[in-house]
């Protein structure tokens, strides 16, 4: 009787085993013509026959071409960082899918033994941005930089973070996994920005495997209340309160981008011809710069809204931190140099008062014939600006390498 019974359920057991394979092999194939379709799709409605033009391959395609006016071979590659944190409940971006995520990353030849500097972007910008400083800094560095989570070439899930705390550990803790993903320690951190901000706060949770940390226009040391009183009776006003309205909605400049389908383009070309060109604090971009930096920032700018949406919980109205780096300056670990353009509108006095309370070696130093993005304004000066902060890293010897280059200043 219990043979019996044994082999009816063996029975039953192989024809729900049957069913479940059929079920999982008709889901396969529905998967798999869905992605069919999609391919044929594109291919039938081509890029530019789209409201907005571009997709994750036009992000790469434009980052090779920008790339491809250096001298320094480089590997670009996208670097698996799972689907979240190890033991976190909650996966990036509080997604419920098991789907593994990328970070764009590229990788410059080095001489060995060269110090590794890993250099991480700013808010609407993308590793690309660096594009006039790659080969200078490969002569001495092994250089590495990054998309971050969310931006250019990297995968960019949806955003769903509520908090301050959520959107920090969004970004600390992926570069964190993309870090043991290329078994890297004892590196340069590098950031620029909103870059700054989160290179200061990883360095703040994980010290020991930063060297030395170098930010560059660094944001996020000034809070609220240090706004200015034209910028309190700026907000006193309709448009103030307007504007910071749509800050709190998190619209962004993206969005704007976006809306315009495919006059977005035109818009991004006015914007970084003036910005690095008529406009420009210094070194003016060539005709070829412009033509591939403007093709690339639209394509990184237009592409799905992810990390952008960071914007309202790191920052208030007016650029300032709801966590301020100044509270945590006591509780620095890793020596730091600033880095700051002439003429930056980010305000360096952050940095000056962020010193007093360091118990870490800490050097200001400023950058003449620069603004905020003083690494294409003044390549050379910035270069030197970089070698200074690291000339422990990098020189043997050397009584030439101590002394400040000319035109930059100490504070």
């Amino acid at each position: 009787m219990n043979l019996s019974r044994f082999a009816s359920r063996l029975r039953m057991a192989e024809e729900i085993s049957k069913k479940t394979a059929s079920v999982a092999d008709s889901s396969a194939a529905t998967a798999a013509a869905t992605n069919a379709a999609r391919s044929k799709w594109k291919i039938l409605w081509p890029n530019s026959l789209r409201w907005i033009p571009t997709s994750t391959d036009y992000i790469i395609a434009a980052e090779k071409r920008l790339l491809s006016i250096l001298k320094t071979p480089y590997v670009q590659e996208q670097v698996n960082i799972g689907s979240g944190p190890p033991g976190s409940k909650i996966r990036w971006f509080r997604s419920t899918s098991n789907e593994s995520r990328y970070i764009n990353t590229v990788t410059f030849d080095a001489k060995e033994g060269s110090p590794t500097l890993v250099m991480v972007h700013g808010y609407g910008a993308s590793q690309g941005f660096f594009f006039r400083n790659f080969d200078a800094l490969a002569s001495r560095f092994r250089v590495i930089a990054i998309d971050q989570l969310g931006w250019g070439g990297s995968s960019r899930p949806d955003f769903t973070c509520k908090s301050t705390e959520e959107t920090e550990a969004w970004f600390i803790d992926s570069l964190e996994e993309w870090r043991k993903a290329q078994n890297l320690s004892n590196f340069i951190l590098l950031g620029h920005s909103f870059g700054g901000y989160v290179a200061a706060k990883y360095a703040l949770k994980h010290p020991e495997h930063v060297q030395h940390l170098v930010l560059v226009g660094s944001a996020g040391f000034s809070a609220e209340a240090d706004a200015s009183e034209r910028l309190t009776k700026f907000r006193a006003t309709w448009k103030g309160a307007l504007l910071n309205h749509l800050w709190e909605s998190n619209f962004t400049p993206q969005k704007l981008i976006r809306g315009l389908g495919p006059w977005g383009p035109g818009l991004v070309n006015r914007y970084t011809t003036a910005r690095f060109g008529a406009h420009s604090e210094g070194t003016v971009l060539t005709e070829e710069e412009a033509k591939l930096l403007t093709d690339y920032v639209y394509h990184t700018l237009a592409a799905k809204a992810s990390g952008e949406l960071c914007l309202k919980y790191i920052f208030s109205f007016g650029a300032f931190a709801r966590k301020p780096l100044l509270q945590s300056a006591s509780e620095w670990k890793v020596p730091t140099t600033f880095i700051y353009g002439m003429n930056d509108w980010m305000n360096y006095q952050g940095a000056v008062e962020a010193r007093k309370y360091m118990k870490v070696p800490c050097e200001i130093i400023r950058v003449p014939q620069g603004g905020h993005f003083v690494f294409i304004d003044n390549p050379s000066g910035f270069h030197s600006a970089v070698l200074y902060a690291c000339r422990k890293f990098i020189s043997q010897d050397s009584s030439h390498d101590q002394q400040l280059p000319d035109g930059l200043r100490l504070v």
